[in-house]
Formats: structure tokens, sequence, C-alpha cells
């Protein structure tokens, strides 16, 4: 049952956000529109903070929410595991040129995000109990009459509440509970399932209100922690930088554990994993913006264009500098192997042989050749007091060759007996474990240790974790309440919440790599009919963005 889900999740993923097209269209539809609307990003940005801080707002105009408990809300939604354990994932993918990307989708994204959430804006509604609702389901609908793009959109906004605001969340939360304090997963899973219900049975003013006082928090006590990282390592700084710079059209190359990257890799997971921290183009954002106190809708768009700056250009640059100058990405760690990374394959594999480490990576690159020369092990293992006798097989773990690796038994006994493997998968009722590369939160954390802050320094990473991974799934609760609204009505948003929370719990006890794959697919169904519709809308937002201007200029006039 494991190896169909995993199959059949690989198999979407490859045919949305791993697909080659999905990048190039989420950059091209934010390039398109920063040209189109003469960089907005750039030119509107002086004014995003004074409209944040409130210098042109009215207490009389409509709404439930600030402009800045908007944009934390909303920000709330994208700084969680992204941050952490997202930035972490996409270097040991993609190497230090999935930095790269990242910052290229965040610049093009903060016109997105503004193109989103300002026509989304426009098109608000009010429920039957008088609250703002909004998101693109409302554009697509009123303003395109596509009401199956809407419902689809709506459709995929639920499941997405699971798969990028609940899942990934609740899944890291516990684990990073566990490393470092020894918490167990399922208690660490009940307790906060619990708080988190009863946050969100407050609705938008309960959650805004949680979030304003997360998010400022939360940011500057992770940015303090990182800078303090980098500067331990400042010597690195620069080299860092030239890598992420040079490797960005090209690739990186093989380097201690790291297998290398083709450009490729980077450029995909580098744009993914930035939209999955940012979220611009996926229309999750306009939802939160729905709430905000404001008659102009313009307005909204542009405090929503320094979300990517805050939550990529900043937090997450944060991140992966923390990771590059440490050296941590290309280092092998002791940990336990979980089943979804781990490949057993026919032959003996080192990394001194640049012949064996080339077709090592082409075996585990995103479309890996017809002829793969590197075959799955099938067949049965002996092992000796935890030690595999075969000497012609390779453990793969995190896209590494592992090495100490240790079989034990589900009580921790070093195990002897013989050992079941089809396809490369062990299907014996065995634990394996080992050195070797890190990804998601174990990376981040590792580094954060490389620093005079020490084992402190993985509780900081943890502490953040809890923080922001908690406040985005308050947020995207939210989001998924609004969608259900939208679909059936304001009186299914409460068994909707009922099973928000049981998922949260539940994923804190599930594989934390099948859970980052569901969240890459579920990304992908909103982006791609949210691009759309924003292209179908290119003309009106072009004329809203005209008016607001020649507006403030006859205001200030007058």
């Amino acid at each position: 049952m494991g190896d169909i889900t995993e199959g059949t999740l690989k198999a979407l993923d490859g045919l949305l956000g791993g697909a080659f097209y999905f990048p190039l269209v989420l950059l091209g539809v934010g390039v398109f529109f920063t040209l189109y609307l003469g960089f907005p990003q750039l030119r509107f940005f002086a004014h995003a903070w004074k409209v944040l801080l409130g210098k042109y707002t009215h207490d009389d105009e409509p709404g439930d929410t600030s402009h800045f408990q908007a944009l934390a809300t909303a920000l709330s939604g994208t700084v969680g595991t992204g941050n952490i354990g997202g930035v972490a994932f996409a270097i040991y993918l993609g190497g230090p040129a999935a930095l790269f990307w990242m910052w290229a989708t965040a610049f093009v994204g903060m016109t997105t995000k503004y193109v989103e959430v300002s026509v989304s804006h426009k098109y608000r509604q009010q429920d039957d109990k008088g609250q703002m609702v909004g998101g693109p389901m409302h554009y697509m609908e009123h303003g395109l009459n596509l009401k199956w793009l809407a419902v689809f959109f709506a459709i995929a906004t639920v499941i997405s509440s699971f798969g990028s605001g609940n899942l990934p969340q609740a899944n890291n939360m516990a684990s990073g509970l566990a490393t470092s304090f020894g918490i167990p997963m399922a208690v660490s899973g009940a307790v906060l399932a619990v708080i988190l219900g009863l946050v969100i049975v407050g609705g938008i003013k309960r959650i805004a209100l949680v979030a304003g006082a997360l998010v400022p928090l939360m940011g500057i006590l992770y940015a303090l922690a990182a800078m303090a990282v980098v500067l331990a390592h400042y010597e690195n700084i620069a080299p860092s930088v030239v890598a992420v710079l040079s490797d960005a059209f090209t690739g990186s190359a093989a380097t201690g554990g790291f297998l290398g990257a083709t450009f490729a890799y980077a450029f995909n997971r580098g744009v993914n994993r930035g939209l999955f921290s940012n979220e611009a183009g996926q229309g999750s954002a306009p939802i939160a913006h729905a709430s905000a106190r404001t008659r102009e809708p313009v307005s909204e768009g542009m405090v929503s264009i320094l979300e990517p700056f805050l939550d990529t250009l900043i937090i997450c640059t944060l991140t992966g500098l923390v990771i590059l100058s440490t050296g941590v990405w290309q280092e092998k760690h002791q940990t336990q192997f979980s089943s979804f990374d781990t490949e057993i394959v026919s032959g003996s594999y080192t990394e001194s042989d640049p012949q064996k480490v080339a077709a090592l990576f082409a075996h585990l690159d995103l479309n890996p050749p017809v002829n793969d020369p590197i075959k799955a092990f099938d067949g049965r293992l002996s092992v000796n007091k935890g030690r595999i006798l075969d000497s012609q097989v390779t453990v793969l773990h995190n896209r590494s060759i592992a090495e100490d690796t240790l079989v034990r038994n589900q009580q921790g006994t070093l195990y002897s007996g013989s050992v079941d493997v089809q396809h490369g998968s062990i299907t014996s009722d065995v634990v394996l474990s080992g050195r070797s590369l890190l990804h998601s939160v174990p990376l981040t954390a590792a580094a954060f240790r490389k620093s005079f802050l020490g084992i402190f320094g993985e509780y900081v990473v943890t502490v953040g974790l809890v923080l922001f991974a908690f406040s985005t799934a308050i947020a995207w609760s939210y989001y998924g309440d609004r969608a259900v609204t939208y679909l059936l009505g304001t009186r299914w948003v409460m068994p909707y919440r009922l099973l928000y929370v049981i998922g949260f719990f539940t994923a804190t006890i599930a594989d934390t790599s099948l859970v980052w794959l569901i969240s890459a697919v579920t990304v992908a169904l909103m982006t791609l009919p949210n691009l759309f519709g924003l292209v179908l809308m290119r003309k009106e937002i072009k004329g809203m963005t005209n008016r607001y201007w020649q507006n403030f200029s006859n205001s200030n006039q007058n």
C-alpha cells in the first residue's frame, strides 16, 4: 500500500509541481506582470510600507482586520516550515543554486502577490454571518464567469490546506520536539492539536490576533539567531554567495557526501520551494487579505508586496546562508533512516569514483536515464549483529551513500538474520541507521549547532519551528474554511475544522518525506488555475492600478 501511495504521489508530482513546465509557468507569469505593470515590486515598495502602517486607513472602511493583521495572517501562512525545512530541502536537492532560484521566485513573486491580492480583494463577498470572504474563486466566478474554475480552485484549496498548511507543519513540529527534547511525537501532536482547535474555532478575528503576536516575535528571534551562526562562519559568507551565483545556470558539482545537482534540478526545486515559502501565485494569501479594512483593493495589493520580501528574501536567505556557510549540507551525520528515503541497489559504490558518483546522481535525478545502469536490489540480505554481510549492495539514504549502516529490530537491538528486499525497499520489520546526508529540519538544526550556540542552536530551531509551523497551520485552516464556505456554506465550516485538527494530529506520526511529497503536489493544484485566471484578468488589473494612482494623485491635490 505504501509503495502504491508513494508511486502515485511521485507520478502526480511529475505531472504537476515536479514537471519541467511548472517553474517556467510560475516565473513566466511573474515576469510577464512585472514587465506589464512596470516593475511594481520596486515602484510601489515604499508606498506599501506607508499603507501597512495605516497612513491612508480610515476606521469606517469595510473589513474585519487591519492591514497589519491581514499581512500577519498571510505571513503566518508562509513563514512556516518552508523557511526552516523547505530551504534545507531545496539545498539538499539542488545544491547552492537552489537558493538563487528561490530569490528569483521571490522577486517576481512580489508582483504576482500584488496582482492576485488586488483582483481577489475587488471581488470579495460577505458570507451569511457578515464576515468578508475572498480569494481567487471569487474573481474566477464574478470576474471571469468561470464557475467551474472557481469550484476547482476551491476544492484544491481545501486539499492544499491539509497538504501545505497542516500535514508538513504538524510532522515537522513533532519531529523537532522529539529530536531536541525527547517528547514523543504522539504526545506533542495531541497537545498542539488541542491548542490549534481552540484557536481556529474563533475564526479570523482570533486567528489574526494570534498571528499578529506570533509573526513579529518569531521572525525577530529567528533572524537574530541565524545571523549569530552566519557571523560565526563569516569567512564562508562570500564563498557561499559565490557558489549560489556561479552554480545558478550550471548546477552544482559533487562535493563531500553531496552527489551533485544539475541545473534542471536546482531550477525546478528552487522555484518549487520558493513557491512553498512565499506562496506567490498559489492564491492562498488573497484569502487572508480579503479580511482587511479598506475600500481600495489595490492598497491591500500594495501591502502584499512585502510578503515575499520579508519571507523569502530575508528569512529564507538567512536559513540558506546558515546551511551553506557551515558546510553541513555536504556532510554526513548519524541518523535513523526513513524507509521513504532509503534504497538498496546492486553493486558497490563509493564517492571516490567520479564515474560511479555520476551514475548515482543520474539514477536519483528528476528524469533517470532509460538505460539506468543502477538497479534496485531484489532478494534477501544476511545480517549479523546489525551488519549487512553482502558487500555487493549499496545502501542509499537521503540521496547519499550511507555509511556505517546498522540494522536493528523494532526494540532497538542489533539484528541478526535475514532481511527481505523488494525493488530496493526493505520489507522486513527492521530499522536502519547510519551516517548520511540530512534534509529538511534536521539539516537546519545541524547547521545551527555549528556555532557558539552549540546545542542551544538546535533548541532555537525547534522553538522557531514550533512557532512558525503552528502559525502556518492556523492560517491555512482559515484558507480551507473560506473555501469550504464558498463550496458548501458556513454550516460545513465546523466539520471541516474538526477534520483539520484530526489530520494535524495524524500527520505527527507520518513519514516526513511522504508528507513533503504530498505538499509538493497540492501546491501545484492551486497554483496552475490561479495563474491561468490572473493572465485572463490582466487588463482589469492594469486598469485597477492606473485608477488607484489617479485617485491617489487627485486626493493629494485636494
